[in-house]
């Protein structure tokens, strides 16, 4: 295992002249009665959380100290060639350590809660997004169940080299460095939970090894045709020079993408975990401009992939789809239809988003458990 990292501190404080006002009930996330939730979608006079307007930064332990603690570095998938170090696509200097390769093997950050000995629960965050997303759910599943959560490559606190040296971010490659990881975290039998946009790249590694897996969870899969066309809020990312741009602003490439795909609201010390990869180092930045890229050529093409695995008379993995229907991003409409001719059990979530466990992690969890049991 890779030596312990050293998290960056940071920690963001309201405002004293900031008074939360109320929302709506469905505008709550998973703790309503917190009264210290940050508003994300609040007015702009009081802070909206696209500027640093809305928190300031202080010393002091923060959410993300908490988490990386929890966590450990676990080293899988090969680097592939070897181009020495990573240089600036614009100007061709030499990049800090953050957007260089570790070695011969990645380093990837999970968390993982529960007895090793029980059966194995792999969550998968989606794009964009961090294992974090999944911090009320696994206290949940991890009483019965080995619960383990962890960071893609590119986002978090896992690798996130320099595209072209040593890992491109290709649909492909993420395809196949979850084999590897998979087989590094969990060697014997798991059910996997994946949600949003990298769930057909976990359909098609299920595909190969439907031996391997008990049971199968989507939560707010890419499934339809209109599907395969990424929200403005993450297709800014792969745009030329623009992209590269957006993508190098935290609050735009965090904060905004997580609040913009559903109604919810997070707290400001929540908000800066998501926004601290892109305040530590631009490999974060860069990464998110080569995989926004990835998605717009491949996406498509790997959608009917996963609908053809699911409808094929092959697919004997027991499969449950959970859609929350406050989703601005992927429409409900075909979800149903999609799922009636299937043996697959569909459950909805009316309080959710897009970002499920974001919006109501202890219901998710709940549920997990229920169809798991």
């Amino acid at each position: 295992m890779a030596p312990p990292l050293a998290a960056p501190r940071f920690h963001a404080a309201l405002p004293s002249h900031i008074c939360p006002r109320k929302l709506p009930s469905w505008r709550r996330a998973a703790r309503p009665n917190d009264e210290d939730y940050y508003f994300i979608d609040a007015p702009e006079s009081i802070g909206d959380g696209f500027s640093f307007s809305g928190g300031k930064y202080a010393d002091g332990p923060s959410k993300s100290d908490e988490w990386f603690a929890q966590g450990r570095m676990v080293k899988a998938y090969q680097v592939y060639g070897n181009k020495g170090k990573a240089k600036d696509p614009i100007f061709g200097l030499t990049m800090g350590s953050g957007s260089q390769y570790s070695n011969d093997v990645f380093r990837w950050f999970c968390v993982e809660a529960g007895n090793s000995s029980n059966p194995s629960v792999l969550f998968v965050h989606g794009f964009p997004s961090q294992a974090y997303s999944y911090r009320n759910v696994i206290p949940l599943v991890s009483d019965k169940y080995h619960a383990i959560a962890f960071d893609w490559l590119g986002f978090g606190f896992s690798d996130k080299p320099q595209p072209e040296y040593g890992f491109d971010y290709t649909l492909d490659e993420y395809t196949s460095s979850l084999e590897s990881l998979i087989n590094a975290v969990a060697p014997d039998k798991l059910s996997i939970v994946v949600q949003g946009y990298f769930a057909p790249i976990v359909v098609k590694y299920a595909n190969k090894h439907q031996d391997k897996l008990n049971h199968l969870i989507l939560v707010n899969p890419p499934i339809t045709d209109k599907h395969a066309k990424l929200p403005s809020t993450l297709a800014c990312f792969s745009n030329f020079l623009l992209g590269e741009i957006f993508s190098q602003d935290p609050l735009r490439a965090s904060d905004k993408a997580l609040t913009s795909s559903g109604p919810y609201m997070m707290k400001e010390e929540d908000a800066m975990v998501y926004r601290r990869p892109y305040l530590v180092s631009g490999s974060s930045g860069f990464a998110l401009n080569a995989i926004s890229r990835a998605m717009k050529k491949d996406l498509k093409v790997y959608i009917e992939s996963m609908r053809n695995i699911l409808t094929s008379d092959s697919w004997k993995t027991q499969t449950t789809i959970c859609w929350g229907l406050r989703d601005r991003w992927l429409n409900y409409d075909g979800v149903e239809d999609f799922c009636g001719g299937l043996n697959h059990n569909l459950l909805e979530l009316p309080m959710a988003g897009h970002h499920v466990q974001e919006d109501r992690g202890e219901e998710l969890g709940n549920i997990v458990k229920r169809i798991l049991r």
